[in-house]
């Protein structure tokens, strides 16, 4: 079996392959110190999967100080990416997107080292891509029957799934989960921003870019490690909050700081009407400080506005960068290397 090695600092460059008869199918799996738990997950991924003519295993060295490599090695993984140091799950994730699109990957499934998933639950994943139906499928887990997630948790994961619904225009109930089959069109316009993590984000991308994404229900396993992500319910408040207000500020800058001024204007503006009131019927004596916080509130609502209004600009040259980066992708001679590499890999195998 062929195994590709390869050291990375930054992003490995992709590039466009069009769907074939036989499409191909790459697994990701980003690790860091996974060393404990990553030859269980591996052991229950599957080597055939209904619609595809080849499927392969990668996973993304974020960086880790164990054995996470050799046990890799060890259980077939077809392509180890390392990072030189540890750069965060959404970065990994990244990373691995751009090495399964530089492999000539029809549908990228990723999932997690800590076999948090139920792998028998993977072809239905993938079904409604290689169908046609959907860019992206995103497995929804039973939130509500998982033991241990506590009810805080759950409380944000329901939340972060609703936040996204509002954002995106989709209509995912699992928001945060990782276990998602992608297209390749849909993987070449990904770029994620967020260095916590890519679950929320991805899926807002997907959905401002007229991506169809669909939620199919999926099982989990037993929990074999504490996550990653929530290394306490304090933190990851914290973090989940900062997450959600990011989306909002990035993705939909007009209507964040829209509110925000509308707010700030609005209050200064029933202020000053406070102080007219009194003004006209009883003098205004002693209300000159309701005149000064009037001012500076409809104030600061007029420069919110200003904001709104260059980050809606700032939001629109980035939708243009990232059209340009997409075609970037898609060059003619990215096509016939892509092409050419894959029927080479065929004719080895």
């Amino acid at each position: 079996m062929r195994l590709s090695l390869i050291m990375v600092d930054a992003w490995v460059s992709g590039s466009q392959f069009e769907s074939t008869p036989l499409p191909k199918l790459i697994i990701q799996i980003p690790c860091y110190n996974e060393a404990e738990t990553l030859a269980i997950a591996l052991n229950d991924l599957p080597r055939t999967v209904a619609g595809f003519d080849c499927v392969e295993w990668l996973i993304i060295d974020d960086g880790s100080s164990d054995e996470t490599v050799r046990v890799a090695e060890e259980n077939g993984v077809d392509h180890v990416v390392r990072h030189t140091s540890n750069r965060g799950l959404a970065y990994a994730f990244m990373t691995g997107i751009e090495a399964c699109l530089a492999r000539g990957a029809d549908v990228i499934v990723n999932t997690d080292a800590d076999n948090q998933y139920n792998a028998a639950d993977l072809p239905a994943l993938t079904r409604p891509v290689l169908q046609g139906r959907a860019d992206m499928v995103i497995g929804a887990r039973p939130i509500s029957e998982i033991e241990h997630f506590s009810p805080v948790k759950k409380l944000l994961q329901k939340i972060g799934s609703w936040v996204v619904r509002v954002s995106s225009g989709t209509d995912v109930q699992d928001a945060p989960s990782g276990f998602r089959a992608i297209s390749r069109n849909a993987a070449q316009r990904l770029a994620v921003f967020n260095n916590y993590t890519y679950t929320l984000e991805t899926i807002i991308q997907a959905g401002r870019k007229n991506m169809r994404v669909v939620s199919v229900p999926v099982r989990v396993n037993g929990d074999l490690r504490p996550s990653r992500l929530v290394k306490s319910i304090p933190s990851y408040l914290k973090r989940s909050i900062f997450t959600i207000i990011r989306i909002f500020v990035i993705y939909q800058p007009a209507r964040f700081f829209g509110t925000v001024a509308a707010i700030l204007f609005g209050v200064g503006f029933l202020i000053g009407l406070r102080f007219l009131y009194f003004f006209l019927f009883d003098g205004g004596s002693g209300h000159v400080q309701s005149v000064i916080l009037a001012g500076v509130l409809m104030s600061m609502g007029f420069q919110a506005l200003l904001v709104a209004f260059l980050a809606d600009v700032i939001a629109a040259n980035r939708k243009l960068l990232e059209d340009i980066r997409y075609t970037q992708r898609a060059t003619p001679g990215q096509i016939t290397r892509t092409r050419t590499k894959l029927q080479e890999s065929r004719l080895d195998g």
